[in-house]
């Protein structure tokens, strides 16, 4: 068998009787985070214009767009709702994916449901899958891969989101081996677009090729199965040779998904994963020692080499740039005390206090000394006072980076909430959360879907 027929087949070998309750459970978490943060996303510009040029050109369709009253037909929602669920960079992560897992699937999954009658189990259990199939294809290329400079989100959601859309199509082994390799041709997204509007792109252009590629397989489009191990195929051709280790994808396939551990990384703050660990430190010592930014004369922070690549950005010039500062990022947790949405729109990058702190903020690459070689996800920070006193803070990971260290379920929910608040009327945001909690028992997705367009007058 290749490559892909392998994957297709243990895909598809995922059903919804199979799911173990905790993957059910966690599955429903990314549910909820994603039709959140995309609700909050859809109004963001990068949304804003992906909608207006592709409405412009599109007739009409039944797919929702969550957050909007309109609709659009599924391959261009695929596009808008992926870009509004990446456009705040809320989204949740995967450690073993490197990237955004449920942004992709998601978005090309819901796009699907809106064309005809799909339980929630269905949706669910080819969730799952998708997933399942994104990560341990990471599995085998990372991190070179990620270090090249392919953005993993798109480059890998896509073959998630192909299956995804198989799956809950229905479709065999071989169709759905035919859209694995149809999203090959498809993969895309390079790191260099960070920071811009182009990365939530990113993501609706990988949902839309993930969906239009098992439509075309369900009709019957060709494409080689060999398409992972040619001598051009995906492999070679995106990792290169002997950067890559093929069993890897299988040897711990479903045992346990990924969905379960190390699970979805749900973000606290609305910025780039890779701060993350900086800012739960910053924030520790801010509300430890009461720290205001008059007292501080130097900040030191490390972070892992592979991620400092994308933060180090001392003067970002633009709200998303901002996004991925660590500069920026540690400055607001200091004038603020907090991290919200409202720190990375218009021009909030440019306000006085925290523009004073970034010459004073110093990122560097940690190394064995400071953390395990293993453990990609840290972060040190280290604050000198004017006063002379040195006070430091250690974070191994994030908190609610892997499902050993779940974001609270208070602040799970109160996310949600925040995302949705701005464009939901309050009763649709307690319905929403409720049919997402009820979903594995809802007989049609659309019932959920309809009431993300529930919008305030």
């Amino acid at each position: 068998m290749s490559i892909a027929e392998r994957i297709a087949a243990r895909a598809l070998a995922i059903t919804f009787q199979s799911l173990p309750p905790e993957a059910l459970r966690w599955a429903k978490v990314g549910v909820l985070d994603y039709i959140g943060c995309t609700i909050a996303g859809s109004t963001e510009p990068a949304a804003r214009i992906a909608c207006e040029v592709l409405l412009e050109q599109a007739g009409k369709g039944a797919a929702t767009l969550l957050g909007r009253k309109e609709r659009a037909p599924s391959l261009d929602a695929a596009v808008i709702n992926g870009t509004a669920s990446h456009a705040l960079d809320f989204d949740d992560i995967s450690n073993t994916m490197g990237g955004h897992p449920s942004a992709p699937v998601l978005s090309a999954l819901l796009a699907l449901a809106d064309e005809g009658t799909y339980a929630g189990a269905d949706l669910l259990a080819a969730y799952i899958a998708g997933f399942e199939v994104e990560t341990k294809i990471a599995r085998g290329v990372h991190f070179h891969h990620y270090t090249k400079g392919w953005h993993p989100t798109s480059t890998l959601g896509v073959f998630g989101a192909a299956v995804a859309c198989a799956h809950m199509l229905g479709l065999d082994e071989a169709h759905t081996t035919t859209a694995i390799a149809i999203a090959a041709s498809s993969s895309s997204g390079i790191k260099a677009n960070f920071g811009t509007m182009t990365k939530p792109l990113h993501v609706g252009m990988c949902a839309r090729a993930g969906l239009f590629a098992a439509k075309m397989a369900a009709k019957g489009f060709t494409a080689s199965a060999d398409v992972f191990e040619h001598k051009q195929g995906f492999l070679d051709v995106y990792n290169g040779p002997g950067t890559y280790e093929v069993e890897r994808i299988f040897e711990r396939w479903a045992a346990p998904l990924d969905i379960v551990s190390p699970g979805i990384a749900i973000k606290q703050y609305p910025c780039c994963g890779s701060v993350h660990p900086a800012l739960d430190a910053m924030l520790h010592l801010v509300r430890e020692h009461d720290l205001r930014a008059e007292q501080i004369g130097k900040i030191k922070a490390w972070l892992h080499p592979r991620r400092l690549e994308h933060t180090n950005r001392q003067w970002p010039n633009s709200n998303l740039d901002a996004k991925f500062s660590v500069q920026y990022c540690i400055a607001r947790a200091v004038t603020d005390r907090r991290i919200v949405m409202a720190q990375f729109e218009d021009d909030a990058y440019r306000e006085p206090a925290p523009q004073a702190l970034l010459g004073a903020i110093e990122a560097y690459p940690y190394t064995s000394a400071q953390f395990a070689e293993s453990n990609h996800f840290g972060s040190e920070v280290e604050v000198t006072l004017k006063s002379g006193e040195i006070l430091r803070a250690k974070v191994e990971q994030a908190v609610g980076r892997t499902s050993d260290d779940p974001l609270p379920a208070v602040l799970l929910r109160e996310k949600f909430v925040n995302c949705c608040v701005r464009t939901l009327t309050q009763d649709a945001i307690e319905a929403l959360y409720a049919s997402i909690d009820d979903l594995e028992h809802e007989r049609d997705v659309r019932t959920v879907t309809a009431l993300t367009t529930k919008t305030l007058p």
